[in-house]
């Protein structure tokens, strides 16, 4: 079986890995978030019995506000982890032993957004204005394209500490916010215009997308531990078998989004069922096509990103990386082997007929 637990993660002197019953081999991933539609591939995979089908007992890890993935990782603490890339390559300059051995979001899902009648239609418009982000490393896109448009975000914009909703956009408390696709800018959509009375529009608001603005940086990706992949055997054969019943999980959401939406809200996410329906539509969007393969790791798409982050400064004029990632920063070798079990079993890896759903949001997302 797979389970879901709402811990963290285990004590540092607990092994990850062990072997299971009858044979299989238990394994802890640690997410980077709350269980929600972003993870459904994985949460799909542990229902429908992939994980299994590859001997594996999978047991996932609630991330959370004050939870490090890559860090968990590199401790020793969970198997894999779900991390962002730059976030992830910040960790591991400063000494995380960890490798993406899977970039199951192709394109990301990062938004800056607001009220329309802002006039905010480019980065070059954020001068003088009141710019929400969350921190904790998810504001290098937004960083990236003001420094592309010139601006210095330490001076030309007053940076505001958001909250992760979208109450301050709201509020008018301020003038652009930041939003996932899949995620915050529905709870915009879930929410009552004043003026009408009805859920907002989309043309009440102006979104800044970095997958057009240019400064798109590679998000969800699975980490593995770089010494077990140089030195363990048995670890390599997990991490190919792990991403195999992972990839199969988001082919399963791909062609069952509501199916994976009851999976989500049955495992216990806090935000309701149309919400989640949006959210694994979205997700499902960063995913497919994939005209590689999903998992495969993009060298232009890795190159940009780290090109970003050697460039983007913050605040205080530091960059996100101080040199490009030495080492096995990534590695196709293990998805590739996924990709090549996951074709001889005639799962779709591609996608290349993906059409995403319409999906009608309720007051609240309930």
């Amino acid at each position: 079986m797979s389970t879901l637990v709402l811990t963290a993660c285990g004590t540092a002197d607990e092994p990850a890995a062990s072997s299971g019953s009858g044979g299989t081999k238990s394994v802890k991933l640690q997410l980077q978030w709350f269980v929600q539609g972003q993870f459904a591939g994985y949460i799909a995979a542990a229902d429908q019995g992939f994980y299994k089908e590859q001997g594996l007992d999978v047991e996932i890890l609630e991330g959370g506000v004050d939870i490090v993935p890559q860090t968990v990782l590199a401790q020793g603490q969970a198997d894999f982890a779900i991390a962002w890339v730059p976030k992830a390559l910040a960790s591991r300059e400063q000494g995380a032993g960890i490798t993406n051995i899977g970039q199951i979001f192709q394109r990301s899902g990062t938004y800056q957004v607001s009220f329309a009648s802002a006039h905010i239609t480019k980065p070059a418009d954020l001068r003088g204005k009141k710019v929400g982000n969350w921190g904790f490393g998810n504001e290098f896109e937004l960083f990236a394209a003001m420094t592309k448009a010139g601006l210095d975000p330490g001076k030309d914009v007053t940076l505001v500490q958001q909250q992760f909703d979208m109450q301050g956009l709201l509020r008018k408390d301020i003038d652009a916010a930041q939003a996932m696709s899949y995620n915050e800018y529905a709870q915009l959509l879930e929410a009552k215009d004043p003026a009408t009375g009805k859920l907002y529009d989309p043309s009440a608001f102006t979104v800044l997308d970095w997958n057009s603005v240019g400064t798109a940086m590679l998000q969800d990706a699975v980490w593995a531990n770089t010494s077990k992949l140089e030195s363990d055997a048995s670890y390599q054969d997990t991490a190919t078998k792990f991403l195999a019943a992972s990839i199969k999980g988001w082919a399963y959401c791909r062609d069952n989004p509501e199916a994976c939406r009851d999976l989500v809200v049955k495992r216990g996410s806090k935000l309701g069922a149309s919400h989640q329906l949006w959210q694994v539509n979205e997700v499902n969007k960063l995913v497919w096509p994939a005209p590689s393969g999903a998992g495969m790791i993009d060298e232009a798409a890795w190159k940009a990103t780290v090109d970003l982050s050697m460039t983007t400064k913050n605040a205080d004029g530091q960059t996100v990386l101080t040199k490009a990632p030495e080492g096995l920063a990534y590695t196709n070798d293990y998805v590739q082997k996924a990709l090549d079990t996951l074709k001889s079993q005639g799962v779709d890896v591609n996608g290349a007929g993906f059409t995403p759903k319409t999906v009608t949001l309720t007051e609240g997302g309930a």
